[in-house]
């Protein structure tokens, strides 16, 4: 039966550090169903939901936390099989913001986005020069889960106020 674990492991970059921990995980009969790798300020930093067989479970863990060895920080943790029921009906959107960046705006959004019981499901920000001044460029993509019950409006218009307030610029598209 197969398991799914969650894998958080943090470190100094270095070339092969994807082979040697995807090789790990082939040699259990694992796969990768997503993940989010990247260098983040010279470090390397990858989060991947893996499934791999319960019974290689410990031969595998054992053997990925031999790499704490080389100054990595690894987490593993199973996830429960509760997600699906509890955001069943629930409608998923996406949501881009760009503008100059500036502290605070990641938490407006979230916090706009929590208090009217949306749950995030994935986000990626950057930050990037913009083509001509050179001025700091924030751009946030993110899916989200809205209560069924939620009308698109009261929360669409609001979080559109909040982003006129941070002075950038918001598009949200339900996923189809």
């Amino acid at each position: 039966m197969n398991k799914n674990v969650v894998l958080t492991l943090t470190g100094h970059d270095r070339i092969g550090l994807i082979e040697e921990v995807t090789n790990v995980l082939v040699k259990y009969g694992g796969n990768v169903e997503t993940s989010r790798m990247a260098r983040l300020g010279g470090e390397f930093a990858m989060l991947a939901l893996v499934s791999l067989d319960e019974k290689d479970l410990a031969a595998f863990e054992k053997e990925i936390l031999a790499l704490r060895d080389g100054g990595f920080q690894i987490i593993l943790v199973g996830t429960g099989d509760d997600h699906k029921e509890k955001y069943a009906g629930w409608l998923p959107y996406q949501i881009e913001i760009l503008g100059a960046d500036h502290e605070g705006i990641i938490y407006e959004i979230a916090h706009h986005l929590a208090e009217v019981g949306i749950n995030i499901e994935d986000v990626e920000t950057t930050t990037a020069p913009a083509p001509m001044s050179g001025t700091p460029l924030f751009t946030m993509h993110a899916i989200v889960l809205v209560p069924p019950d939620l009308s698109f409006h009261q929360w669409s218009d609001s979080l559109e106020e909040i982003c006129s307030k941070l002075n950038v610029t918001v598009e949200v598209a339900m996923v189809k």
